[in-house]
């Protein structure tokens, strides 16, 4: 293989690699868990079940999902029922006392209809019920889920004491131990605290890899015209300190723009700093200004991911700085994928003709595509 090739093949691995995610995949399962005080427990998801009853992607097209439940015979929908069941059981863990509980699954939809319009069309509703008994003396109980649901919102209420709590667990996590019957006391408030720096940084790494392919190739273009590492970190403390900035003022809402358009010029930002790749081979010196005002507009991406996710009460800052540390964490981690992909060869002659300008014209490429699709959006 020619030296072109190999290098050509290095960088079109890194970016197929990153290809492989979708823009903002951010999707979240409610999860309700209700203590009864009869020592009864009933979890409330709000799922796609007609989906887990076919065996496919919640994306796949509610008309068609519906259409072919509708055609299937009394067999063969009973089985499909049963299959979504299995389904959930397989994938949503209830531990009490460290001993995992299997619970009866119901979808209360499927008898008794949805009074009001649904969002979209579906047959088996949009809740999946999950019901059992706890065992006598049961004293500590913890919730997750597999990677399957993403993020999911979990609260727990307890009808004998009228406590609960709230987290949000990363795709496949498990809650911290939730204690029945005890009232929350400072020690507890501060465990509390400590999981939600942790999810919290988890999600915000999350939200750059592996689903944040914008911000991904964002940096990339950075990084592709920096020849050594103290410019990229120029670049990338300037870029961190404006969407540090917007990604607060949006979430605490001194300032909102609308998710279309900001989506549409985050676009433009990655389509235009891969442009200027192609067309410059160093540095302008008003290059960090720019990726200043660029990263205010990433910032307001962040937020609208952010708000999506929620902010626990009582917990606005903790968790709000833990998700851009994530986020942070997440940029680095991309910055040091490219350097040991393609950043061995900077010092090449011919690094720019076979790395930097074929991958910057494909993120240019992508990133104007995003930008009409984005605009012509809704």
């Amino acid at each position: 293989m020619s030296r072109f090739a190999r290098s050509w093949c290095a960088a079109a691995a890194l970016l197929f690699a990153c290809s492989v995610v979708s823009a903002h995949d951010f999707a979240f399962t409610d999860a309700l868990l209700v203590l009864k005080a009869d020592g009864t427990y009933q979890i409330d998801l709000r799922v796609d079940v007609d989906a887990l009853a076919l065996g496919v992607s919640p994306q796949a097209d509610a008309d068609e999902v519906v259409a072919e439940l509708l055609g299937l015979s009394v067999a063969r929908f009973d089985a499909a029922v049963e299959q979504a069941r299995d389904t959930l059981q397989r994938r949503v863990r209830l531990r009490v006392d460290d001993e995992k509980l299997r619970p009866s699954v119901t979808f209360p939809h499927l008898d008794d209809p949805l009074d009001e319009e649904p969002e979209l069309p579906t047959v088996l509703g949009t809740v999946a019920r999950l019901s059992g008994r706890l065992p006598e003396g049961a004293r500590e109980l913890s919730f997750g889920a597999s990677r399957a649901f993403k993020a999911v919102h979990l609260t727990i209420l307890e009808q004998a004491t009228a406590t609960g709590a709230k987290f949000v667990l990363v795709p496949g996590g498990e809650s911290p131990p939730y204690r029945i019957g005890a009232l929350p006391s400072a020690a507890s408030a501060q465990r509390s605290r400590g999981g939600v720096v942790a999810r919290y940084v988890a999600l915000g790494f999350e939200h750059i890899l592996p689903r944040g392919l914008d911000h991904i190739l964002f940096v990339l273009g950075l990084f592709l015209l920096s020849p050594t590492m103290r410019p990229l970190l120029w670049q990338v403390s300037a870029f961190t300190l404006a969407h540090t900035l917007t990604l607060g003022l949006s979430i605490y809402g001194v300032i909102a723009l609308p998710s279309r358009w900001v989506e549409t010029l985050i676009a433009l930002s990655i389509a235009y700093v891969a442009v200027e790749n192609v067309f410059t081979a160093e540095l302008k010196p008003w290059r960090p200004l720019l990726v200043f005002t660029f990263g205010l507009l990433h910032g307001l991406g962040f937020a609208g991911a952010l708000r999506d996710l929620g902010l626990p009460e009582g917990e606005y800052v903790s968790a709000l700085i833990a998700f851009n540390v994530g986020v942070e964490l997440g940029q680095v981690a991309v910055i040091g994928a490219a350097w040991l992909a393609v950043g061995w060869l900077r010092e090449r002659p011919w690094y720019r003709r076979t790395v930097v300008v074929p991958v910057s014209l494909a993120i240019a490429a992508i990133g104007l595509y995003w930008a009409l699709q984005r605009a012509l959006a809704g």
